[in-house]
Parts: structure tokens; C-alpha cells; sequence
């Protein structure tokens, strides 16, 4: 008998290699490689029967298409993110931090669709059932028609769903405990993970089953695995959160059936997960109104407006080299706007640590917090307290210049909901091109009559700015007349 074929896998890119060593070419991560055995079952290719191609029906651009069905969850949060519910025959792939909550959530979706007369499945790799169990009564939903199984072999999963009424969910706790016999390799490594989850798949597309696979982490939040398989699910989906704070954010990475930056909002109590209608309110609870270097920043995540609270602290630096610390922002994002401080407005903040934090431990990544970000380092460095009912946001350019961000009535109808009674942001593109054509006083009335339309609109007065140097100006004018911060904050503003 001949001998089987071994190969060298990468168990973080996938990527094969014809002997062992100790650092992977493709991805550089060192001792991820592993040896795994090819599959026994193959046969060699001058053995195949020679099979000619069946003919396919090829069809046009044009036609008429139906919206996929939904199976609607319950639970509204969820159901957002999905994009309106779960499709028939589509497969999520969701991933997480461990003991944030992932099977918490899915424990709950199932009851709900289980309470609505679904046959809803679930299958743990890493729990017994009692565990399972015991969790459902900790949440109370120990009465809901769940199927429950603990198994890992994916041939008698599949076997088992194949039987009795077609099941309208699946959940698979986890991917990476799950093991087929065609594969010669333990459980978790990437050639059992990828056919692990094509058999899943497989079987979702021919039954028209939803499936959620769930998937474990790596130290970097990265989904575990090959890549691959964030490929051939239709969503992949992920649960965040900070142990330090009960809130926790489910984001759409991908959706092939739906929008990809929206976000569901949930709250872990002592009963389980709890949707937060209006994450604003949780945001901003607690902030303190009267201390500097604080300011709120009105964002967008979707199709949802969001409020958060963005914390600065600058203090004189006691190292060669100064501090740059961010906690839920991009530090990339912080340098540049630090850079355009000191070259486009003077602010010297080279001998001085920063600390930026985004309250609650929410993440932002639109670029239209730079307005926001930039008007709490001032006030830190200044001492001067920013108005407690304004609301900032805009993009800041490279050459100082506040851009222009979408979405804007949204956000100041959600900041008017809040009791937030104006809004410092930049000028409307159609203000700028009047500006540039007519003179000064056609172009400020311009400005006057669209801050005016926005302000009966939403409900608060519009403040628009055209340069940074503008808020500099406006900060340092309330700054309190005493320490060496103020007084470079000041004479920047007066240079500029």
C-alpha cells in the first residue's frame, strides 16, 4: 500500500507547506504549523471515471427578483443586524472574546424562535446538556421547545438533522470542535474546520435551514481558522464588549442578505441579555458636565445615530518621549489629529501625554469623530469647559479644514431627543460652493438661512465651522486666565 501523503498546515492562515518549520512564510506567526495527515478516502486521479459536464442554464442581468424570506427572531437587536431577520438556507458565522455572551445570546434567540413554533436545534462541542440546561433555567427558558445535543462528529449531526420536521435553526457551539471522518487531523485545525464547516453549509443550502456557527478568537479578535471560512458563510457577525462594563455591541462584519455596519446594542443583567433601544442614553449616563476635556460626539453606526462621550486628559510629560494613549479610537487617527493641531492651528502638544478614551468602552471608526476628538484635547490643555448641550462632528482634512460628513439630520434629531440644544459641525457642500461664488455677505447669509433650516428641523441651533483653527479660537476665548496650557492655547488662537 502506498503511503499517505502528509502535509504542513498553517493553523492561522492556512497556508501549506511541504516540511515543518518554525515561522510561516505567508502570515509570519511562528509555531502555527502542523503536520496533518491527507484523507484517506481520496483516489488518485487516473482511477476517476471519466465524467463529462452536464449543461447549465445561463441567465440574463435583467429580471424580476423577490426579497429572500426572514424568519424574524424576536429578538429586535439581533434582527437588525441580520438585516430583517434570519434567511432561510443562509449560514452566520458569529465570534467572540470567551465568556462574552455568545452562547447567552444564542441560547436566547433560540427560545424565541422555539416560543413561535420553530424547531429550533442546539448543538454544543464544548458543553453537556446539563450544562446547557442549567443555563436555561438561570435565564429562565427552561420551558422552551429546544432540541438539545452534545456532539461533535459532523457526519451524525448532519444524519440527526436530516430526520423529522426540517429544523428552521441550527446553532453550532462550536466550529471548532466539530471533526469529520474524511479528514485525518484533531479537531480545531484548519483542514478540519474548513470541511467541517463545507459540510455544514452544504447541508443548509440543500435543506434550507438557517445555521449559526460559532467560532473562537484569537488573541488579536481575529475569528480562529482559516480564513476561508469567513469566505463561504453569508455573514460573519461579532460580539464585543468590555468585562469592565455591562453593555455589549453585536457588529455585521459581512452580510450578504443585509447592511454591514449596523450594530445591536444588549445589556448583560443577572437574567440574561437585554436590548438597549436607545444606546445614547446608556452612553452618556453618568458624565460629568462640569469638567474639561470632555466633549460629545454625534455619530452614526448604520443606520442608527449614536451619542458617546469622548474623554481627554493632557498633562505635561515626564519622559523623552511623550504618551499616546487611546482607549476605543484609532491611534493613527489621534496622531494625525494631533499633527494638524500644532502645524495648521499651534497647539504644542509635543511636550505633553495624551489620553483619549471613548466613555462606556465603545468603539468609534468613522472619521467624523476628528471634530469632537480635537475639541476635548483643547479644552484638557486649555481647562476650559465645553457647553454641556452641544453635540460636535465633522471630518478635519490634513490642511485644517472641517469636512463635511453624511448623515447629518440624523444625528441632530438624535441629539435634539437627548436635550442637546445646538451642534457645532462643518458647512454643507452647497455652503461652500456659495461661498466661493459670491461675496461674503451672500456667502455668511447662505450659511445663516441653512443653519437656520436645520436648527427648526431638528431642534437646535447649528453651529458651522469652516477650519479648525475655529474651534481653537472659540475654546480658548472661555479658557480661565491663569497657567502656561492656557496661555499657548490662547496665543495660538491669537496667531491664528
Amino acid at each position: 500500500m502506498a503511503k499517505r501523503a502528509a502535509s504542513f498546515i498553517c493553523q492561522v492562515c492556512g497556508a501549506v507547506h511541504s516540511r515543518w518549520q518554525g515561522r510561516c512564510d505567508s502570515c509570519g506567526a511562528w509555531n502555527s504549523i502542523v503536520q496533518e495527515e491527507a484523507s484517506g478516502g481520496s483516489v488518485p486521479p487516473a482511477q476517476r471515471a471519466n465524467r463529462k459536464g452536464r449543461l447549465i442554464a445561463l441567465e440574463s442581468l435583467s429580471g424580476t427578483s423577490e426579497d429572500a424570506p426572514r424568519v424574524i427572531v424576536g429578538i429586535s437587536e439581533m434582527d437588525r443586524v441580520a438585516g430583517g431577520g434570519l434567511v432561510p438556507g443562509s449560514v452566520l458565522l458569529i465570534g467572540g472574546d470567551p465568556g462574552i455572551g455568545k452562547s447567552t445570546l444564542l441560547i436566547q434567540a433560540s427560545a424565541a424562535l422555539a416560543n413561535a413554533g420553530h424547531r429550533i436545534i442546539y448543538v454544543s462541542g464544548e458543553e453537556a446538556v446539563a450544562q446547557v440546561r442549567l443555563r436555561a433555567e438561570r435565564l429562565g427558558l427552561a420551558g422552551a421547545a429546544v432540541e438539545l445535543a452534545a456532539e461533535t462528529n459532523v457526519e451524525d449531526i448532519v444524519a440527526t438533522l436530516s430526520e423529522g420536521r426540517k429544523p428552521a435553526l441550527v446553532v453550532i457551539d462550536s466550529i471548532q470542535t466539530m471533526w469529520t471522518d474524511t479528514v485525518e487531523s484533531a479537531p480545531g485545525t484548519v483542514t478540519q474546520v474548513r470541511s467541517s464547516a463545507q459540510i455544514l453549509i452544504r447541508y443548509a443550502k440543500r435543506m434550507g435551514a438557517a445555521v449559526i456557527l460559532v467560532g473562537h478568537v484569537t488573541k488579536d479578535g481575529q475569528i480562529a481558522g482559516p480564513r476561508v471560512v469567513e469566505h463561504m458563510v453569508d455573514a460573519v457577525l461579532s460580539f464585543e464588549g468590555d468585562g469592565a462594563h455591562q453593555f455589549r455591541i453585536l457588529r455585521a462584519q459581512k452580510n450578504r442578505f443585509g447592511p454591514t455596519d449596523e450594530i445591536g446594542v444588549f445589556e448583560m443583567t443577572g437574567l440574561g441579555l437585554r436590548e438597549v433601544a436607545n444606546p445614547s442614553e446608556l452612553f452618556l449616563s453618568n458624565r460629568d458636565r462640569g469638567a474639561p476635556g470632555t466633549a460629545v460626539y454625534a455619530g452614526m453606526e448604520g443606520t442608527r445615530p449614536v451619542l458617546v462621550e469622548i474623554q481627554a486628559l493632557v498633562v505635561p510629560t515626564s519622559l523623552g518621549t511623550p504618551r499616546r494613549a487611546v482607549v476605543g479610537w484609532d491611534p493613527s487617527r489621534l496622531s494625525m489629529v494631533l499633527a494638524v493641531l500644532e502645524a495648521r492651528c499651534g497647539v504644542k502638544l509635543g511636550a505633553h501625554d495624551v489620553h483619549l478614551n471613548v466613555a462606556g468602552g465603545f468603539r468609534i471608526t468613522e472619521p467624523a469623530a476628528d471634530l469632537a476628538v480635537a475639541a476635548a484635547l483643547v479644552s484638557s490643555l486649555s481647562g476650559a469647559v465645553l457647553p454641556p448641550d452641544a453635540v460636535y462632528f465633522g471630518e478635519v482634512s490634513l490642511t485644517g479644514a472641517v469636512r463635511p460628513v453624511p448623515h447629518t439630520p440624523a444625528r441632530l434629531k438624535e441629539a435634539a431627543k437627548l436635550g442637546f440644544n445646538r451642534a457645532v459641525a462643518p458647512e454643507g457642500k452647497k455652503e461652500r460652493e456659495k461661498g466661493a461664488m459670491n461675496d461674503k455677505t451672500t456667502g455668511d447669509k447662505a450659511t445663516g438661512d441653512k443653519a437656520g433650516r436645520e436648527s427648526a428641523d431638528a431642534g437646535l441651533a447649528v453651529e458651522t465651522v469652516a477650519s479648525l483653527g475655529d474651534i481653537v479660537a472659540s475654546i480658548a476665548s472661555r479658557a480661565p486666565r491663569r497657567g502656561r496650557p492656557q496661555e499657548s492655547v490662547e496665543r495660538a488662537s491669537e496667531e491664528g
